[in-house]
């Protein structure tokens, strides 16, 4: 039986990651470098037929969904569907603020130094490294594992309601949305890897499962 496709592209550049503040569901535009982010994926995307589109609601998601779509060659949608559910981590007080010093507040609670997030995450994992996160936020106010599966979830299961087995889908998420999202459905280290700007992640959906088919890959024409 055949399974819905997902292929998942992070968005582009945005002036946050080339600052490199967080940037959960706080919204930075696009830089021209990630709007050519965009364009690649599409060009490399142009020759799969996509039944639908969707993005996360934040800006950055919906502009690099319009850029891939702007290049695809298959009668594909022209706009993307919006789903909330796909957004980033949301990252409370840690919102737009600069790397290095959330890291320091970050280790403060492990006790240890952490250059990146990258680095809290090849160590202890997404879900430890999200809660880490909600620890750490003097006001509560961060999104830790159990609340951002609970959004995911839901988000799969929309898909699950609104199409067949053997549609392709593309969906516009996040950098540690999808890592999350790698690490839980594979038994290989890929969220050890930061997910690059315009990457595809190809997923497959099934009733009662996620497969992960290939992660982080900005180099294939599909």
């Amino acid at each position: 039986m055949s399974n819905i496709n997902i292929y998942m592209v992070r968005h582009g550049e945005t002036y946050f990651n080339f600052l490199h503040r967080f940037q959960g569901w706080s919204d930075a535009p696009l830089t021209k470098k990630g709007i050519g982010h965009g364009l690649n994926a599409g060009e490399r995307l142009a020759n799969v037929h996509f039944d639908a589109a969707y993005s996360s609601d934040l800006t950055r998601a919906i502009h690099t969904a319009q850029y891939v779509l702007s290049n695809n060659q298959s009668d594909s949608p022209l706009t993307p569907s919006l789903l909330p559910d796909f957004r980033e981590q949301f990252f409370g007080s840690f919102e737009g603020v600069i790397t290095t010093s959330v890291m320091q507040n970050l280790g403060a609670i492990k006790h240890e130094d952490f250059a990146n997030f990258s680095e809290l995450v090849t160590q202890y994992g997404m879900p430890d490294a999200m809660n880490t996160v909600k620890a750490a936020d003097p006001f509560n106010f961060a999104e830790d594992n159990t609340e951002f599966w609970q959004r995911i979830d839901h988000g799969f299961d929309t898909l699950r309601q609104q199409h067949q087995a053997g549609q392709n889908i593309l969906l516009v998420s996040h950098g540690t949305a999808i890592r999350a999202i790698t690490e839980k459905y594979t038994q290989n280290n890929y969220a050890q890897e930061s997910v690059k700007n315009g990457a595809v992640t190809r997923l497959t959906l099934s009733p009662n499962q996620v497969d992960v088919v290939s992660y982080n890959d900005d180099q294939t024409i599909f």
